[in-house]
């Protein structure tokens, strides 16, 4: 886990914002790919930047306009005309892009027709490739879900694994018919907050599960330090039951069961 500092990315985004004119275009990306990916909010800061950018989407590399729309959609952004943008603008980059920049771009791309549905994605006709490519690269093998999935079926909560959904979502743990999904969140989806210690989601983190419910799922996610804790007492299976068993006292095929709550600190 990084650490979360938020007077720190106060006082980064009071002193950018008279400076940009000194930025390169790759240090405009990042900035807001920094501040969407530790899910803080900055809308001045973005607004301006943003501004600054729109004009020179086309001079951006494959990289930079990949990262750009994944924060963009991370930081639910309420602009079609600008993720449109910068859809647009990586299209002629596709061929040259990683499996992990190509991942970034379906997910924006899922988010869009999510958020806009009567609006056309300007990369829909790379669909196709942008999914296969959010396949490869994303991991369903954390250490964790290994023992997770071990857990839940000590319970009795049965599941398919590494479920992949008709939008190309790969889901470790899921009730496919029921249209629920258990997701481990390893270090890296979080922050540690210097001031109180807890860890907090990234917006990285919250992402996905927000896709997910926005199509109808039902998601809990798991924690890696609430999973670490329950190991450290063993009492994993007890841990796992208060996740799902809200789910377990109902018909399993009810597509409108509600889901447990789910920690995220």
């Amino acid at each position: 886990a990084g650490v979360l500092a938020p007077q720190l990315f106060d006082a980064i985004a009071t002193a950018v914002q008279p400076r940009l004119g000194e930025f390169s275009l790759q240090d405009l990306t990042m900035t807001v790919g920094s501040f969407a990916a530790a899910g803080v909010d900055a809308p001045e800061l973005f607004d301006t930047i943003l501004a600054a950018a729109r004009p020179r989407l086309d001079e951006c590399s494959g990289h930079n306009l990949a990262n750009l729309a994944f924060a963009l959609s991370c930081a639910e952004w309420k602009d079609p005309d600008l993720l449109a943008a910068v859809a647009a603008a990586s299209a002629p980059k596709v061929s040259a892009m990683s499996s992990d920049e190509l991942s970034q771009l379906h997910l924006a791309a899922l988010h869009f027709r999510l958020e806009w549905a009567d609006r056309s994605f300007p990369l829909s006709p790379c669909q196709d490739v942008l999914e296969a490519a959010h396949r490869r690269s994303a991991s369903t093998h954390l250490p964790a879900q290994r023992d997770v999935a071990r857990a839940l079926n000590r319970i009795g909560w049965t599941h398919v694994a590494s479920h992949v959904t008709e939008e190309g979502l790969i889901l470790p743990m899921a009730q496919p018919d029921a249209k629920r999904a258990v997701i481990v969140h390893g270090r890296r989806r979080f922050l540690k907050d210097v001031v109180s210690g807890e860890y907090v989601e990234t917006g990285h983190a919250r992402f996905e599960p927000r896709l997910l419910r926005r199509l109808g799922w039902d998601v809990v996610t798991v924690p890696f330090f609430e999973w670490q804790r329950s190991k450290q007492t063993r009492d994993e299976d007890a841990y796992v039951k208060s996740k799902v068993g809200a789910w377990m006292d109902v018909d399993p095929d009810a597509s409108s069961a509600e889901a447990p709550a789910s920690s995220s600190s």
